[in-house]
């Protein structure tokens, strides 16, 4: 296992309920098993704030914690494209992730493909959640 992963999930900052979150959404991955849960606050088209909630592999673990400290202050259609780059990555198309997204390179590379509904998971869940 890479221990950037380890270090990624190790994060957990935003492993919290929030009470007063304006969007919720929860999610399955029918292939493993892992479970997600993703709340946020979301005023003038902006998330505020995100909290998380899983049972789920260290994969998804460490990608819900690396969306979770940087979706925060972002305008939701900036995350709706990356969300939309995310679901290319692990496809034989071109793709490319704005500079401010670059740390999710690491974590979202072909070397984890085996691992992609994983890692996928919480940006699914994401979307969700700021469709719902």
């Amino acid at each position: 296992m890479d221990l950037k992963i380890l270090e990624i999930a190790s994060n957990t900052e935003n492993n919290r309920v929030i009470d007063n979150y304006t969007h919720k959404s929860k999610n399955k991955n029918p292939i493993c098993g892992d479970e997600m849960e993703i709340s946020l606050v979301i005023k003038n088209n902006k998330i505020i704030d995100m909290g998380y909630q899983c049972k789920s592999c260290v994969y998804c673990q460490a990608s819900v914690s690396l969306l979770s400290q940087s979706v925060k202050n972002e305008n939701l259609d900036e995350i709706k494209n990356f969300i939309a780059s995310c679901e290319k990555i692990f496809e034989n198309t071109k793709f490319t992730l704005e500079k401010k997204w670059n740390n999710f390179k690491e974590l979202f590379d072909k070397k984890h493909e085996s691992r992609k509904e994983c890692l996928l998971l919480p940006v699914r869940t994401l979307l969700k959640a700021i469709n719902d």
